[in-house]
């Protein structure tokens, strides 16, 4: 496949998860506010629980669209990397230079999220258990299953 069509792919796919990541973001903020109301107006305790269960699935979205856009990035920044001898040539073309910008903007991002988080930005990603949480069965209750 042509590798400016690749390239082309590649932005675009790290375009459109930014998006959905930033509308996740947003849901989860609108959907906080709308179950404070919710339970600020004394509504049904079930429909507070099942939207409550509405925000955590929203929540969940985050981290998930989080994860994809990093691969997305890397798959990007790897893809840059093994063109550079084709970069002098098509230094001047759209879509190398809208994967620059992207690149950049998302490494910037990425970089200061670690540090807004107190990690370095060095630091190596730890693994999410969002998803797939652990279960103490010593904590469980005797007769008790998970």
């Amino acid at each position: 496949m042509d590798p400016d069509r690749q390239l082309m792919i590649k932005v675009k796919a790290c375009q459109r998860i930014r998006k959905e990541l930033d509308y996740y973001k947003q849901e989860v903020k609108d959907n906080e506010q709308q179950l404070q109301e919710m339970k600020d107006q004394n509504k049904d305790p079930y429909d507070i629980k099942k939207f409550d269960e509405v925000l955590g699935e929203s929540r969940m979205m985050v981290p998930d669209s989080q994860r994809r856009l990093n691969t997305a990035v890397q798959d990007l920044k790897h893809f840059m990397d093994n063109l550079k001898d084709q970069e002098e040539q098509n230094s001047g073309g759209e879509w190398w230079q809208a994967a620059h910008e992207v690149l950049a903007k998302e490494t910037d991002d990425y970089e200061t999220k670690k540090e807004q988080d107190g990690q370095p930005s060095s630091a190596k990603e730890e693994p999410s258990n969002i998803g797939n949480p652990t279960t103490n069965v010593d904590d469980l209750a005797k007769g008790e299953v998970f």
